[in-house]
């Protein structure tokens, strides 16, 4: 057991490190302008599009159900969805190839005045990138929950969250953090309005 207490506890150290490390005023700021981001896009009677690969999926999914859901409060319904649809993402996938999956969905789907949110760990996510450059091309605002340095993603959205850690895990762990606080926010802020 002692081997496992061990690696345990420098799981949770290490990640206590890269939150310690992610809490500076800039993220802060980025944050807070993520989060009045979809406020407003919710408040115009936009909606709020995700999209991620694996775990990252499951978190653009967690996303969009805590804006559908509900998270803390008993309020309506917000509009947003994952790009997550099996049957679109096979489809797509073999007659055009992976990187196409989520900029084809925009194509059809999104509308100037949305909001697309992608997330990845690497930030050099093709299929991710794409979905990025298809909604500037329609007029969709664009942001990116990111890590390892940003990569190519962060070169083009317009606001581009960057955890400074390594490793998919720990990044995660970092972006589930932001999407929390910011549906929080945005809760509160929509009940205020």
């Amino acid at each position: 057991m002692a081997i496992e207490n061990d690696l345990i506890k420098s799981a949770l150290l290490e990640a206590k490190t890269l939150l310690d490390d992610f809490i500076v005023p800039e993220n802060i700021e980025k944050t807070a302008v993520f989060a009045r981001e979809v406020f407003e896009t919710i408040q115009k009677g936009n909606k709020v599009i995700t999209c991620g690969n694996g775990g990252s999926m499951c978190d653009a999914m967690h996303f969009a159900e805590e804006l559908t859901g509900r998270f803390r409060a008993d309020r309506p319904a917000y509009p947003a969805i994952a790009i997550s649809d099996p049957s679109h993402i096979t489809c797509t996938g073999n007659d055009y190839g992976l990187e196409f999956i989520f900029s084809r969905y925009i194509e059809a789907l999104g509308n100037e005045g949305d909001l697309l949110i992608g997330i990845s760990t690497s930030g050099n996510s093709l299929n991710i990138y794409n979905a990025v450059r298809a909604a500037k091309e329609k007029g969709l605002k664009t942001s990116a929950l990111l890590g390892k340095g940003g990569g190519t993603i962060a070169q083009i959205a317009d606001n581009s969250i960057v955890v400074p850690g390594q490793t998919s895990d720990r990044i995660q762990e970092i972006h589930i953090k932001i999407i929390h606080s910011t549906i929080e926010a945005v809760e509160r802020l929509l009940a205020d309005n």
